[in-house]
C-alpha cells in the first residue's frame, strides 16, 4: 500500500478524534510499525501487508486516545530508553526539568553516593540521576509491585541494574537511613480535577499516580514529614510540583523544618521543580 495513502487516512482519523499533531502522530506509529527512522521512511514508498497491518492495528487505538507510548511500550526520557506499561505514569519532559535542578545544585558528579526516588513509577528519575552521578547507587520505591517490576527491566535495559534497586513499598515507610538526594513526582492532581483530564491520560494511566486528594498536596504532607529523616546532612531533595502548588508545598517543607533552595520553572513556564534542604 503507498505510504501517502496511509499517512493521510491515519491523519483524518487522527484529527477526527480529537489528537493534536495528527500528522505527526502518524508518521511515528508508521515509523515504529515499519521499524525504521523518519528518515528510512521518506525513501519508502511502498509498505509491506504485514506493516500496514501492524500500523491499522495501531491507528485504532490510538484513535480511541490510547497514549502512543504504551501502543510502542516505549518512551524516551533525559538519556534514556525507558519500557513503559499501563503499571506507571508516561515520562514527561516537564519532569527532567529535576534533574536540571538537582544537577545545577549538585554539579559534583563524584560526591554524590546515594539517591532515593519516592513513587518511582518507570524509574525515570532515579535511572536518569544515576547516569549522571557515576558514583551513586539508587533505591527506587512504588507502591505497586508491577511498577517496581517495570522500573527493574529499565534498570536492565539501560546498563543499571548494579546500582539501582526497585522496592514496592508505601512511600519512606520501610525506609532506615540517610540519602544525598531524595526525588520525587508524587500525585498532585486535585480529585475534583480527575474528571477533567484528557481521555488520553484519565482513561489509560493509573490514577493513584495522578490523585493528589482534596486539595493535591496528600502526598507533599507525607513527603515533607519524611525528609527531615531521609536527607544527609548535606542532602537535597528535588520534588516535582503542580500548577500553582509552589506556594503551599513551601509551607509544608518549611513547617517540617527545610529551606528552599530554588523553584525551578519548566520550559512552558510553570514553577515544577522544588529544590529543598536542611535549613
Amino acid at each position: 500500500m503507498r505510504k501517502i495513502t496511509l499517512l493521510k487516512q491515519a491523519g483524518e482519523r487522527f484529527f477526527q478524534a480529537g489528537i493534536e499533531d495528527a500528522a505527526s502522530e502518524a508518521r511515528l506509529l508508521l515509523c515504529w510499525a515499519s521499524n525504521c527512522t523518519r528518515i528510512e521512511l521518506m525513501q519508502r514508498d511502498d509498505i509491506p501487508d504485514d506493516v500496514v497491518e501492524k500500523f491499522q492495528q495501531a491507528i485504532q487505538r490510538r484513535s480511541a486516545r490510547e497514549p502512543v507510548a504504551f501502543i510502542t511500550g516505549e518512551k524516551g526520557f533525559w538519556t534514556l530508553d525507558l519500557h513503559v506499561s499501563p503499571e506507571t505514569l508516561i515520562p514527561r519532559g516537564d519532569s527532567e526539568t529535576l534533574l536540571e535542578a538537582l544537577l545545577h545544585h549538585r554539579p559534583d558528579r563524584q560526591k554524590v553516593q546515594s539517591i532515593l526516588d519516592l513513587g518511582t513509577g518507570t524509574g525515570c528519575l532515579l535511572l536518569a540521576a544515576l547516569k549522571e552521578y557515576p558514583q551513586a547507587w539508587g533505591l527506587g520505591v512504588d507502591v505497586a509491585p508491577g511498577a517496581a517490576a517495570l522500573a527493574r527491566r529499565n534498570a536492565r535495559r539501560n546498563g543499571l541494574s548494579e546500582r539501582a534497586a526497585f522496592i514496592a513499598g508505601d512511600w519512606a515507610a520501610a525506609i532506615r537511613g540517610r540519602f544525598d538526594v531524595v526525588l520525587s513526582n508524587p500525585p498532585y492532581i486535585e480529585h475534583a480535577e480527575m474528571v477533567r483530564l484528557m481521555p488520553d491520560v484519565a482513561e489509560y494511566e493509573p490514577h493513584r499516580a495522578l490523585d493528589g486528594g482534596n486539595d493535591g498536596l496528600t502526598a507533599y504532607r507525607i513527603l515533607c514529614r519524611s525528609l527531615p529523616h531521609l536527607l544527609s546532612e548535606q542532602g537535597c531533595a528535588v520534588l516535582e510540583l503542580g500548577i500553582g502548588q509552589a506556594q503551599a508545598v513551601t509551607a509544608l517543607a518549611e513547617s517540617a523544618g527545610l529551606k528552599v533552595l530554588e523553584c525551578r520553572k519548566d520550559l512552558g513556564g510553570v514553577e515544577r521543580a522544588l529544590v529543598l534542604a536542611f535549613s
